[in-house]
């Protein structure tokens, strides 16, 4: 395939994978917005509540991860209707795990919410938003299976107008039952529930035409169930080590101070900014490399992983500059603080250096999941934190106050994490036993 081909076929998949993974924290936003109306109370509670959501829905987005490389292998292969066959199994296992999620969960609302400590004012709001919205998460795992049959079958522009359609039900629904129907913040949460079921229905149309059009089975089949739960088991695992590395990150902050806290949560927030271009891109590489590994198609493959990996390194440039460019500003805009500004500059200032070697680590990422090489990236998410952990229980000891201790922080995770998954990740790619052709995924 000529270069110019290439580059849109990236495009093709990147620039609308882009728009649908915006709207995800566009729904925050609206709940925020609607929500903050209501009081300081019901605002609060909601940030309980969507951090346990968040943290979830985090762990699970392996549903998409593992049902776009087995449906990308059989597309390429040019079996269509076991491509489509094998993403609806993953819609069905996602519709079981959401099920047995949701009644846990309703159950768990209050056990959950008290950890926080929050007032029981705040506590009483929480525990609203978070029972009501547990009996969407069926739903959001369904959109999540369904949005990786869809990319395994080369097409992004579908979930993104799916995305498009579930936050306008969103902003509306919220805002009629919230101030239409007087219901407060449980209004709020039922808005969320009604668009992201109407979500699941809109994909259930897409899936049923394209089932018809193929000659696949609605059925969920014993085989496609458990190979999506065995590759998403080991994508699971890998989704634990990078949580595990956030959550030990964010809490030798808190030992830096309050001040040291909020300086890393604006860093870290520029940093998931700028990610979400390169999941999109992840995304793209994800979908390509699946298709050529199914065709048998290691030239192909290989051109897909340069190409990705130059873009990924490209961007992080072009970021990094940016970032670079206004880290004297970036603190003021977040805070109207000249001395959270002041200390927050020199780790910005990593994360701008940082940034190439964070887009190569996003595309790597997706190579290996499109090529369905789950079990090592699980195990390389353990490996990654060996060297790690030992620098952040050093910072933790040392307890560096104030811009250093922030950027020393900064040189931990941007530096030291992000180089041992580039090391990992690389040296896989530089083998070829990721590389393995055919319908079925199976790296050694």
């Amino acid at each position: 395939m000529p270069a110019p081909t290439l580059n849109r076929d990236i495009l093709r998949l990147a620039v609308p994978a882009l728009g649908a993974l915006v709207a995800e924290p566009l729904f925050l936003i609206v709940d925020a917005a609607l929500v903050g109306h209501l009081g300081v109370e019901p605002l609060a509670g909601l940030g309980i509540a969507s951090a346990v959501l968040q943290t979830i829905v985090g762990l699970m987005v392996f549903l998409a991860y593992s049902t776009t490389p087995a449906v990308a292998r059989r597309f390429g292969a040019g079996d269509p209707s076991r491509a489509v066959s094998v993403g609806i199994d993953g819609m069905w296992l996602a519709l079981g795990l959401g099920a047995v999620l949701a009644v846990a969960g309703w159950f768990a609302s209050p056990v959950l919410v008290s950890l926080f400590g929050a007032t029981p004012a705040v506590s009483e709001q929480a525990q609203i938003y978070l029972g009501l919205s547990m009996w969407g998460l069926p739903a959001m795992l369904v959109v999540f299976a369904a949005t990786g049959l869809l990319r395994g079958l080369q097409d992004t522009v579908t979930p993104l107008w799916i995305a498009g359609f579930g936050f306008a039900a969103n902003a509306l629904l919220n805002w009629l039952f919230i101030y239409g129907f007087g219901w407060g913040i449980a209004g709020s949460a039922a808005g969320t529930v009604v668009a992201q079921w109407a979500m699941v229905a809109a994909f259930a149309l897409v899936v049923v035409r394209l089932a018809r059009r193929h000659e696949a089975s609605l059925r969920p089949h014993h085989e496609g169930l458990t190979g999506s739960a065995r590759s998403g088991g080991w994508l699971f695992l890998r989704t634990v080590s990078l949580r595990v590395a956030l959550l030990a990150t964010v809490a030798v902050a808190t030992t830096l101070g309050t001040d040291e806290l909020a300086g890393w949560q604006i860093a870290f927030t520029i940093f998931s900014t700028a990610a979400f271009a390169l999941d999109a891109l992840a995304i793209a590489a994800q979908a390509l490399i699946g298709k050529g590994l199914g065709a048998g198609d290691e030239p192909f493959v290989r051109r897909v992983l340069a190409r990705t990996l130059a873009w990924g390194a490209l961007f992080g440039v072009a970021v990094g500059a940016v970032v670079g460019g206004f880290s004297g500003v970036i603190g003021l805009v977040f805070t109207g603080d000249a001395a959270i500004a002041a200390l927050v500059m020199p780790a910005l200032i990593v994360l701008a250096v940082a940034q190439p070697l964070c887009g190569a680590v996003f595309v790597l990422d997706g190579v290996l999941i499109g090529a369905g090489d789950a079990k090592y990236l699980a195990i390389a998410g353990v490996i990654n934190l060996v060297p790690f952990v030992p620098v952040l229980v050093l910072i933790a000891v040392m307890q560096p106050g104030g811009a250093a201790g922030l950027a020393g922080l900064s040189v931990a995770f941007f530096g030291v994490y992000m180089l041992a998954r580039f090391a990992t990740l690389g040296w896989r790619v530089r083998g070829a036993a990721w590389l393995t052709a055919g319908a079925d995924p199976q790296p050694a």
